[in-house]
């Protein structure tokens, strides 16, 4: 990477590091596809990777990723940790919520009303293991519960009987209930947005099907939401989007049953690429798109150049 923008950029990041971001960011001007910002932070002893995360409301596969040479659970004293707080927005309607489950993230989209400019709301989420799938597709919110009872299912039932475990028939609320204390429920039956009484799991595929947020997003998504609210569920290992005339792409490691990008990625990218392409031409960068789909790391990645051919791509997560 160019040294002087490199440093230019640390040192914004830097300023930017003095607490965790906000979940909230400015819709994008027409014709750009970004939010938010990476964020460079460092480590302490007294605290894990994971830990990191969750104050800047991040997923665990997410935080991973983005830091692959960080130890998990005993970072190093200053070791540089990189928030991956920029995304691009799914392509989907921009209205109410959109869930894209290989990326493990949830997007509230909020109009425009009066004076107040149209916003997105964003926060990581686990989602169901590979033989409990949350389901694709559209619906809608249809009942908003605090401190909700659980009621194990039947089939979660002999899950725990075949882990030599036995679940009652009902689990109130309290620190035991695995709900948290607010849930969501879709018009799918059986499927819930809620909260979890085990945050540092937000962010993989642990679930039964649900959609998990850690408590204090639940909380602050269950007050911002009303019943009626669509919700979009979607399967985007790989997004595209524009940024001041620059394409990014932004590629996530496929879910295990999405056979299609996961045996030839590369393939499956390049489609996406040569579609935007022919809304909007520009000249494309072979390498830098090579080594967004060689890494999959969960953050945008420009893969076109802006102005003269040749003119490089600096990037703050590039090597």
């Amino acid at each position: 990477m160019n040294r002087p923008v490199f440093f230019r950029y640390l040192l914004l990041v830097l300023l930017l590091a003095g607490g965790a971001e906000a979940a909230r960011y400015p819709m994008p001007a027409p014709g750009n596809d970004l939010i938010g910002q990476p964020l460079l932070v460092t480590a302490s002893r007294s605290e894990t990777l994971l830990d990191i995360a969750r104050a800047h409301r991040t997923g665990q596969e997410e935080i991973l990723l983005a830091n692959p040479a960080v130890d998990r659970w005993l970072p190093k004293e200053g070791d540089p940790v990189w928030i991956p707080n920029e995304f691009i927005l799914p392509e989907a309607r921009r209205k109410g919520l959109v869930l894209n489950l290989p990326e493990m993230r949830i997007y509230h989209f909020h109009p425009a009303v009066g004076d107040a400019p149209a916003v997105v709301d964003t926060y990581p989420a686990s989602i169901g293991r590979m033989d409990w799938r949350t389901p694709l597709g559209e619906t809608r919110l249809i009942r908003k519960q605090r401190n909700p009872s659980w009621y194990p299912p039947e089939s979660v039932k002999q899950e725990a009987v075949a882990q030599g475990e036995r679940l009652p028939d009902v689990i109130p609320p309290g620190p035991d209930n695995p709900l948290g204390a607010y849930a969501l429920r879709l018009g799918v039956p059986g499927y819930l947005i809620h909260g979890t009484n085990k945050p540092y799991g937000v962010g993989m595929r642990v679930t039964h099907g649900c959609v998990r947020l850690l408590p204090e997003d639940i909380e602050e998504l269950f007050g911002r939401v009303r019943v009626g609210t669509p919700v979009q569920i979607l399967n985007q290992p790989v997004k595209t989007g524009w940024q001041d005339g620059v394409l990014y792409v932004e590629v996530h490691p496929p879910l295990d049953e999405d056979h299609s990008a996961q045996t030839d990625l590369l393939r499956f990218t390049l489609e996406r690429v040569y579609a935007e392409l022919e809304k909007r031409p520009a000249v494309l960068d072979g390498q830098a798109l090579r080594e967004a789909v060689q890494r999959p790391l969960g953050i945008p990645v420009a893969v076109s150049r802006q102005g003269e051919p040749g003119r490089p791509i600096n990037h703050p997560w590039g090597q």
